[in-house]
């Protein structure tokens, strides 16, 4: 594999000296700012400014010098030692010493995801730390490792969505060296890494592209962070290349599997060719016969991204399957507000999702009061990424409580095991292996006050439209996202592990795993022939997927009565263990379930 993205961003390493490189369209001049000195930089066509200097070599210091008054970090800069204010350093990536050349990646319909925030799934929080674990990981039943977004934010902890300098890997979790030896570890275990990317704004603080690339915004289009990113206007060429390489440069300078796509329903793009689409061309034109797999989140549940041509994927792989996560919610802890609203009958929605993937296909939100989805019934159930928990559906609640906090827990052992062993491709959240104690809460670190301020009062107004936290009492109790505590209450004891009742959680995590891996997995790999589902009572589901190798058929009865069903010829159980019969009729006690394999 390469060592280095070619690109016409950052610095470029010379055989006896660098050059540097910026596009700055609003910049009538612009410096090269260097420990040793300024220099002029040279303007070119497009806005472009450049200039070599001599005898420069890695680990060079600078800045741009924009204005008189302001000195700027490189957009493109591949790390910030001093943070997002502090001065970007020259990286020479061809120095590390991959050890993973043979690496092609692996299969997607493989893929069990262990989802990751860098600075809380370790107490210490680093990269090298984390490195530590994945033998675990690996032994346990994972086969990929999803990191939540790298890009260098302002401070010391932020969940990652509040990026600014997209190409380098933030300085709290250690070196670019130290992220490449993460990947490296992984890949001499087997495991693939997938990496988080947020394409559709920059964070509050630290970005300072509108002083000098003007362009590179645009108020014809508006998002939940103001002007929206400029994908269509005049200058956008070299904005959808900066995003463009951006990905390549993760999936080439620091070999990740795969890159996940946050919220790309918050990208406005009245091109053509949506940039979404236009990434995942240039991806898959460079990708060679690597294995890279892209993954969406968006809330549109947009099925025309995900299609395939005789079986892979011609654009991207998978999204993320929010309406089966809101269904299962629904029906685990009874919760109503919000999105919750529009699974007001969870059974027939989880069924709808687990055969044909969304739950809304172009039928009325209530919560966004227009229709929402496009058919996806024609996909396989790898286009998929399911979940019970992630960061978003933990870390948005007041207080950050996982499932386990709120959940019944042989009601939520059911959920897990059909989770684990259908055939959409699985996610868990750092910890929830074995039901870890720790809350994942919201934090950030920003250096200015007041930004900090109107944080911390927006997060106790947001929750201010729900009952319990009407009064301003109750809203006090909202832990302060600005403190840092937040990250040390969410950081994983990974000691607890060994103690029951995790011990024993773990163990069936473990179980199913194995069980996924020796008869799911072998189906999934054969040609999907379509899935359906039904109803036999109000509280009973019953969900058939057919594939070319066989069939998996799971039965829930989620009502207060026992539920009798039959085993078909031909099918066995798989789980749970203690249904390994061949009766005829079944019963199955409320709120248990039971996953059925025929393999020919």
């Amino acid at each position: 594999m390469r060592r280095s993205h070619e690109m016409p961003f950052g610095p470029r390493v010379l055989r006896n000296g660098v050059e540097f490189r910026l596009w700055a369209p609003s910049a009538p001049k612009v410096r090269l700012w260097t420990p040793q000195g300024e220099f002029d930089m040279e303007e070119a066509e497009g806005g472009w400014h450049r200039h070599v200097l001599q005898g420069a070599a890695a680990g060079q210091r600078y800045r741009f010098r924009v204005r008189e008054d302001l000195l700027v970090p490189d957009p493109a800069s591949r790390f910030q030692p001093e943070d997002v204010e502090g001065p970007s350093l020259v990286v020479d990536p061809e120095a590390y010493g991959w050890a993973d050349g043979d690496w092609k990646g692996r299969p997607w319909e493989e893929a069990v995801i262990y989802e990751a925030h860098m600075g809380s799934v370790t107490p210490e929080g680093t990269f090298a730390a984390f490195a530590e674990k994945l033998e675990l990981l690996r032994d346990l039943g994972f086969t990929a490792i999803e990191l939540m977004p790298l890009a260098d934010f302002p401070g010391k902890r932020n969940w990652g969505y509040d990026g600014v300098l997209h190409f380098a890997p933030d300085h709290a979790y250690g070196t670019p060296d130290d992220l490449k030896a993460l990947v490296d570890r992984a890949h001499g275990l087997g495991l693939m890494m997938i990496l988080d990317v947020v394409y559709n704004h920059f964070g509050p603080s630290g970005n300072y592209l509108p002083a000098y690339a003007g362009a590179f915004f645009t108020d014809r289009h508006q998002t939940l962070w103001g002007a929206g990113i400029n994908y269509d206007g005049l200058g956008a060429e070299t904005v959808r290349d900066f995003f463009v390489h951006n990905a390549l440069y993760w999936l080439e300078e620091y070999h990740f599997d795969g890159l996940r796509f946050d919220a790309v329903h918050a990208i406005a793009d009245d091109s053509s060719k949506h940039f979404i689409a236009e990434l995942a061309e240039r991806i898959r034109s460079a990708s060679g016969q690597r294995q890279v797999h892209l993954i969406l989140e968006n809330a549109d549940n947009g099925a025309r991204w995900l299609g395939r041509a005789r079986g892979v994927p011609s654009l991207h792989t998978a999204q993320w399957a929010d309406d089966l996560h809101h269904a299962w919610h629904r029906l685990l802890t009874g919760e109503y507000d919000g999105y919750y609203a529009d699974y007001a009958d969870p059974i027939a929605h989880l069924g709808r999702c687990l055969a044909e993937g969304f739950a809304y296909q172009g039928e009325m939100s209530v919560h966004e009061g227009k229709p929402r989805g496009e058919p996806s019934a024609h996909l396989p159930p790898s286009a998929f990424v399911a979940f019970l928990q992630n960061h978003d559906q933990i870390g948005n609640r007041a207080f950050g409580e996982r499932l386990g906090h709120l959940a019944d827990p042989n009601r939520l052992a059911l959920a897990r095991a059909c989770l684990l062993l259908s055939p959409q491709i699985p996610l868990l959240f750092m910890g929830e292996e074995w039901g870890a104690s720790a809350p994942f809460q919201y934090f950030v670190d920003f250096p200015d006050e007041e930004l900090s301020k109107a944080v911390r009062e927006g997060r106790r107004r947001e929750f201010g439209s729900f009952g319990r936290f009407k009064d301003e009492t109750a809203q006090e109790r909202i832990p302060d996202p600005t403190a840092s505590d937040t990250l040390q209450v969410s950081s994983l004891d990974w000691s607890e592990a060994s103690r029951r009742p995790h011990s024993e959680a773990l163990a069936r995590t473990r179980d199913l795993l194995r069980i996924r891996r020796e008869v799911v997995v072998p189906l999934t790999k054969s040609a999907f022939e379509g899935a359906r589902w039904s109803r036999p009572t109000p509280d009973v589901l019953e969900v058939t997927w057919h594939f070319a190798g066989g069939s998996l058929r799971f039965i829930a009865n989620f009502g207060s009565d026992s539920f009798a069903y039959d085993v078909a010829q031909g099918e066995h159980p798989i789980w749970p263990g203690e249904n390994a019969h061949h009766a005829a009729a079944i019963g199955l006690p409320p709120w248990t379930g039971v996953m059925l394999a025929r393999v020919l």
